[in-house]
């Protein structure tokens, strides 16, 4: 078991949900992840954008009520798809000894995927939530051109069981099936 663990929280923000495929579902998934987390003193650290379309205290910049971060948990500011550039959210990490990585959130095919692989280039385990990461909602415009929101949550689901990199554990758990009591040393991580 890796000594510290944390359920990282990608982009649930009012905008993203609002334009999100199955967001009321992902939400209640992460919500539920997220109480379980902090049951067991597992850290929950929350990713949210900013930028033109998304801008700091409008309601499309606030993350939904229901994974919202509680009082003294990290928050980190990112103005691109990669959670660790410019940020503090390695240093946020590594200060407290985490070495695995619960990711959930939005856009599975931009934010998610880029953190997601930064999070295995900088040395963390990787836990991906099957059901805790949403893609956009396809119209009728985008369907020759994009992959149906189902198919893509899927192939990045299945991308991630089958990927390898030496001397890390990758794993795609259900909601259901991510034990948080089992984590040998989770503690909590201090905001920065």
């Amino acid at each position: 078991m890796p000594y510290g663990a944390a359920l990282l929280v990608i982009d649930m923000q009012h905008a993203m949900a609002a334009i999100a495929h199955r967001a009321a579902e992902t939400v209640a998934v992460i919500a539920g992840l997220s109480e379980r987390a902090r049951a067991a003193g597992v850290a929950v650290v929350t990713v949210r954008h900013r930028g033109d379309e998304v801008v700091p205290g409008t309601q499309g910049w606030r993350v939904v009520p229901e994974p919202a971060p509680r009082e003294g948990e990290p928050v980190i500011g990112r103005t691109t798809p990669d959670g660790f550039l410019a940020t503090d959210l390695d240093e946020t990490l590594k200060a407290p000894g985490v070495t695995e990585m619960i990711v959930t959130g939005v856009a599975t095919e931009v934010c998610v995927d880029t953190t997601v692989r930064q999070v295995l280039s900088r040395g963390y385990d990787l836990v991906l939530v099957a059901g805790g990461h949403i893609t956009s909602r396809r119209s009728a415009v985008d369907a020759g051109e994009l992959v149906p929101a189902d198919r893509s949550v899927a192939q990045y689901d299945t991308v991630y069981r089958t990927i390898g990199r030496p001397g890390r554990r990758i794993r795609v758990r259900a909601a259901v099936d991510v034990d948080f009591a089992a984590r040998e040393g989770a503690r909590g991580v201090t905001p920065a």
